[in-house]
């Protein structure tokens, strides 16, 4: 079960360890052996995966799962053995027909953990036939079943599952009914359920883990934290006990400062445990960011995770959005622009920073540009759903543009009721609260809160509530007006006012009517208006004087004087007083923040607490003692003490690395130079400290922008340690590991200066001294890919992100140069692997989705595409008014043989800045060639014009020319190649139309182009084209056959197909099969997908009547058009007939005929002559 679990989770590191466990224990079980060789397969050792496949493909049990995972590991080879896989394949269906129960259990097992569920089920269906009902296999059908995540099936599911646990506690049983359960909203079954798991297998962690969320489902805060302590106390790093603890801390104490900690250690936890994993870093930060009240504190946590994040991948313009969301949280709308611009730069499709921008736009006063935007917003929205924050931006326009009060009303409800109805059936855990958005309801509230009736207005707090929710928005000019208009009503002021107002008298609280003031204060500070600042203040010291309130006046002042760089004016005013007095600790707080701050005094710092203390003990008054302590590191006066005792240099380097800590570099320069200063020594724990101390002074001297002194000091470091390392394996054996890293530290940050000054040959020297010593230090071994990558050296920036994912297989950046790298060298099999991995982490990098949907057709496995599709949706709810992900839905659309459905969803990306102008491109090819035919091409001219309704076709072609040439007035391309490419497409409009002039004048523009744009594949096939339309075929060949010369590019690899099938077609037309073969294979070496190239195959083995050939060639082609082009239907259909394969041509024919209930002579060529056949 934990290797099930593990599989599942894609921790194969942790498959391997308990499958070797699994080995010692019980003498090298095939089945431990198998998941060996799996997880060392998933780890990137592919050779050594196929040896150990291979010998275990003849042991009992797992043969035909050995014979599979064989295949699979063939396939992952960069050069995959064609006459292995074949071989392989071949034992497989042999060994399948008369293979028995556990053979066909642990085969269906293997499958459903690599993703082929329907496959795996097949398998499953006739494991359980055969055993008569095997309760083994039903419980893995059932995982299947609930793999599907509906309601039938999960019902069902559970059936299964209890029926498996009849014969006693089945932990993969229990952990399927567990889900079950749990899928079915029946949070307390599911919590019994996995007691019984941690009651039978208590060191199973993923059960407490499963049972901390159930209790936290079922609102039991008590229970989930008291199971959260115990997770910590058997894994003291475990992220989701931690992030359940800060949750608590948070929503249910509403304690900031442990939450804050908890946030931190967190923090502390990623980086030793998931240090790369930026996605993690990111999706930590989203709900404590919207829950935590826009508290500076918590914001400061989230913002370095969510820097964090950036910086290990700062192509993601998700991170760059939420770090604009968090710059309004701040209230720093001028960074949330530069934020949102910067994820707008990196994804031009990204809705989210569009209305982020937006909204930085409306906080700005920019109503007119803001309403351009939320205009082409307004169309995505029709076309694909609503969105809570869409409207709402809707409805704060319509405020400021002094709409209807009904109209924005009506808005604000709806924004509600989109906002909720995303929480229907969420359990309560980390989505709920993130998908609540408190922070979003609370700017909501602020809204509803202008068409409050005039007797709350006549409130100072709603005002002031207001003004303060304008602040945090960033919009510092209205939140001035809403205070002044505070500041005017009755009862704001005891001096000054009249006896005699027109309103009746109104009560106010003394602490809302200061609120007031110095919320008006801080507003005119931060808009520069220090002098109506000042004036403000004024006015609450004569009002105020002698209340309770005077002191929150004095602090106010205080603080003034502050940013006015009037340090002691600020102390003086604070000096007085007392602790009598309400506010004493705010006013104590704030002396002893200038002291350290602004007067770097630490020991009147301390006083301040101390003196809070005395005066007033208490539990808090302690605790902020404590932290004053900490925040000055009083360790330093101890450290000093120490070494005026004796010289230990070892104190000397604790004592310099806190200094490294508080940013005193002079003093740690110092205290490190002293601890150096002495003649030289032959001790090794003397050599060891001296090396230390080498590479903490490096730091101090990076620290002090000196880099020279710093390789200076790195240099005498790895001196250091070379002889250390000569020394320690006989003197020292237990401290190598640590001396080794140290040396590969120091031999990096060596490397690091070198690129710093792009001595790049010197760096990777380094680099590869650091790997000498550490072999698999992941970060080591990124820095020297990516150097080879930018000295253009493809196979060693290879084989060292092959041995990176080897022990780091979640590494983002590794994973994403791999896939690039195997798409140069066109193997997309290894691509789609790497692409897979990014993905199965952030399903909604729709870039990264774009390109997997490509080398998935090319690999021939377009069926794998939906469930991508899914778990993007699952990871954000939003995914459908994405463009990004309109884009890929069209591209899969189009690639299935489906344009129309692909055209509606291009043309809902068609408008955004980042998948705009691709979509057009899309958009106008489909509407040119809606079914994929071969422009040019003669073949299949003749016999689909008779199959089909050529007079509707051509009205339908010529609408599509006119729809495309209008789609080319949108194009507007940035580069000099992107003005030939929509130069080209021009020119196919003019082809498209099949009028001689228009022909000939685009033959002339695609020569003009060839010529000035040396071997132009997209050129020199448009000249191609045009002389076959032309009927100019030797001219047309002459072109493709210089084309087909050409060496393979990815830029050029839908035209290099099309001109391969053009030439193919010319060489069908003279009889010329086995070079039409060649080119159609060479097609389908690049695009397994390739229809076209399969119905060409397949007329030919027609024509040679070899008609079983011919079907099975055509049954490719309608697998990969998904079933949907009948001209390929009745083809195959025909050649079934042929073959004298008639129950299958009667499908056939069923199959197109539902879909084109009149296709012509389908019924009567084939259907009626297939039913008379099959008659006796």
């Amino acid at each position: 079960a934990l290797i099930n679990y593990y599989c599942q989770e894609r921790y194969f590191h942790h498959v391997l360890l308990v499958a070797s466990e699994g080995m010692k224990s019980y003498g090298s079980d095939p089945v431990f052996r198998f998941y060996h060789a799996y997880a060392t397969l998933m780890e990137g050792k592919i050779q050594e995966a196929l040896r150990e496949f291979e010998a275990i493909k003849n042991k009992q049990d797992v043969s035909l799962c050995s014979l599979i995972a064989l295949i699979y590991a063939h396939k992952m080879s960069p050069n995959p053995d064609r006459e292995a896989i074949l071989e392989s394949d071949a034992r497989v269906k042999e060994q399948r027909k008369g293979a028995g129960p556990k053979v066909l259990y642990h085969a269906g097992l293997f499958l459903w953990h690599i993703g082929r569920h329907d496959k795996a089920r097949e398998y499953i269906d006739r494991m359980i036939k055969i055993s008569n009902g095997s309760k083994e296999g039903q419980v893995l059908r059932a995982w299947l079943d609930i793999t599907r995540r509906k309601e039938p099936y999960t019902k069902k599911a559970l059936r299964y599952f209890e029926e498996g646990l009849q014969d006693g506690n089945d932990i993969f049983a229990l952990l399927g009914k567990a889900q079950c359960l749990e899928m079915r909203q029946n949070y307390s079954g599911a919590l019994e359920t996995v007691n019984q798991i941690i009651m039978n297998f208590p060191s199973f962690l993923p059960a407490l883990v499963k049972k901390m969320k159930l209790q936290l489902a079922l609102q039991d805060w008590d229970q989930t934290v008291e199971t959260a302590h115990r997770l910590m106390l058997q894994d003291n790093q475990n992220l989701e006990a931690l992030r359940m603890l800060a949750l608590y801390y948070l929503c249910r104490e509403g304690d900031i400062e442990k939450a804050a900690t908890q946030l931190e250690n967190l923090g502390n936890a990623l980086d030793v445990v998931e240090p790369q994993n930026a996605q993690l870093f990111y999706t930590i930060t989203i709900a404590f960011s919207r829950i935590c009240g826009r508290s500076q504190l918590i914001l400061q946590k989230t913002q370095t995770l969510l820097e964090k994040a950036f910086s290990l991948n700062p192509q993601q313009s998700e991170f760059a959005t939420e770090l604009g969301y968090q710059m309004i949280l701040h209230g720093k709308v001028k960074e949330a622009l530069k934020w949102y611009k910067t994820a707008m730069t990196l994804n031009e499709t990204s809705v989210s920073a569009l209305i982020g921008f937006i909204q930085c736009q409306l906080i700005e006063g920019q109503l007119q540009d803001a309403d351009q935007h939320l205009e082409f917003l307004s169309e995505v929205q029709q076309s694909i759903g609503k969105s809570a924050e869409l409207t709402y931006l809707h409805a704060v326009l319509a405020m400021k543009k002094n709409k209807r009060q009904e109209e924005v009303i009506n808005l604000l409800d709806d924004v509600l009721d989109t906002h909720f109805s995303q929480l229907e059936d969420l359990p309560l855990g980390i989505q709920y609260f993130e998908k609540l958005n408190p922070d979003f309801l609370l700017e909501i509230i602020t809204e509803y809160l202008n068409f409050c009736p005039m007797q709350v207005r006549e409130y100072p707090l709603y005002h002031l509530i207001k003004a303060q929710s304008q602040k945090k928005m960033g919009e510092i000019g209205e939140a001035i007006k809403t205070l002044h208009m505070a500041m005017s009503l009755p009862g704001m002021r005891r001096i000054g006012s009249s006896s005699k107002s027109k309103y009746r008298k109104t009560e106010i609280d003394a602490s809302h009517r200061l609120s007031v003031f110095l919320e008006l204060v801080e507003v005119h500070r931060l808009n520069g208006e220090q002098h109506e600042a000042a004036k403000v203040l004024q006015d609450a010291i004569h009002e105020f004087s002698g209340t309770s309130e005077e002191l929150r006046v004095t602090i106010a002042n205080a603080d003034l004087a502050l940013a006015q760089g009037d340090v002691e004016r600020a102390l003086s005013m604070l000096r007085n007083v007392t602790a009598e007095q309400p506010y004493f600790i705010e006013a104590k707080e704030k002396m002893a923040d200038i002291y350290l701050k602004h007067r770097k005094e630490k020991m009147l710092y301390i006083t301040c607490y101390r003196e809070m203390a005395e005066r007033m003990p208490s539990s808090r008054s302690f605790l902020l003692l404590g932290d004053a302590y900490m925040n000055i590191q009083e360790a330093i006066t101890y450290y000093e003490a120490a070494l005026k005792s004796g010289r230990q240099n070892y104190l000397c380097y604790d004592l310099a690395e806190l200094l490294l800590k508080l940013k005193w570099y002079d003093k740690a320069e110092k205290v490190l130079q002293h601890a150096l200063a002495h003649e030289p020594v032959n001790e090794l724990s003397a050599l060891m400290e001296d090396g230390r101390s080498q590479v903490l002074l490096a730091k101090v001297y990076s620290k002090m922008d000196r880099p020279d002194d710093a390789v200076t000091s790195l240099q005498q470091a790895r001196e250091l340690q070379a002889r250390v390392l000569k020394r320690v394996q006989m003197e020292q054996p237990d401290a190598v590991p640590a001396q080794k890293h140290l040396a590969a530290e120091i031999c990096a940050e060596i490397a690091k200066h070198s690129v710093a000054q792009r001595n790049y040959e010197k760096a990777i020297k380094f680099y590869r001294e650091a790997l000498v010593h550490c072999e698999t230090d992941n970060k080591i071994m990124l820095e020297l890919a990516r150097l080879y990558l930018v000295q253009d050296d493809p196979d060693a920036c290879l084989r060292h992100c092959a041995l990176l994912l080897q022990n780091d297989q979640d590494n983002e950046a590794a994973t994403m140069m791999m896939a690039d790298l195997m798409f140069r060298k066109q193997d997309y099999e290894q691509a789609v692997f790497h692409l897979q991995q990014l993905l199965e982490r952030k399903p909604d990098n729709y870039m990264t989705l774009s390109r997997l949907i490509d080398f998935l057709r090319r690999c021939g496995k377009l069926e794998d595409v939906p469930r991508f599709f899914l778990m993007a949706e699952k990871r954000n709810s939003r995914a459908k008014l994405e463009p990004g992900f309109q884009y890929c839905k069209g591209l899969y659309l189009w690639y299935t043989g489906e344009p129309n459905d692909a055209l509606r969803h291009f043309n809902k990306a068609r408008k955004d800045s980042d998948w705009g102008q691709n979509a057009l491109y899309n958009m106008i090819e489909i509407c040119l060639n809606p079914d994929n035919e071969t422009i040019g091409g003669e073949v299949f001219e003749n016999l689909d014009a008779d199959l089909g309704n050529s007079t509707e076709k051509q009205e339908s072609a010529q609408l599509a020319v006119r729809t495309a040439e209008k789609l080319l007035k949108e194009l507007k391309p940035q580069t000099i190649q992107g003005h030939v490419q929509l130069r080209i497409m021009e020119n196919y409009c003019l082809m498209a139309t099949k009028q001689k002039s228009n022909v000939e004048q685009a033959l002339t523009a695609f020569t003009e182009i060839a010529a000035s744009e040396k071997d132009h594949v997209p050129a020199l096939l448009g000249m191609a084209t045009a002389h076959m339309i032309l009927k100019q075929t030797p001219r047309a060949r002459n072109q493709l056959k210089r084309i087909a010369k050409m060496n393979w590019n990815p830029i050029d690899a839908e035209d290099f197909e099309r001109s391969w099938l053009l030439l193919a077609d010319i060489y069908i037309q003279s009889a010329k099969y086995d070079m039409a073969e060649d080119l159609i294979k060479r097609c389908l070496r690049h695009n397994r997908s390739c229809c076209k190239a399969y119905e060409y195959m397949g007329y030919i083995m027609e024509k040679e009547q070899a008609y079983m050939d011919a079907a099975l060639n055509y049954e490719m082609a309608w697998k990969h058009s998904n079933q949907t082009n009948p001209a390929v239907g009745y083809k195959l259909a025909f050649n079934y007939l042929k073959a004298k394969r008639y129950v299958d041509a009667i499908d056939i024919c069923h199959q197109v005929l539902e879909a084109h209930p009149t296709y012509p002579k389908i019924r009567k060529d084939i259907l009626d002559k297939a039913r008379t056949s099959l008659r006796p």
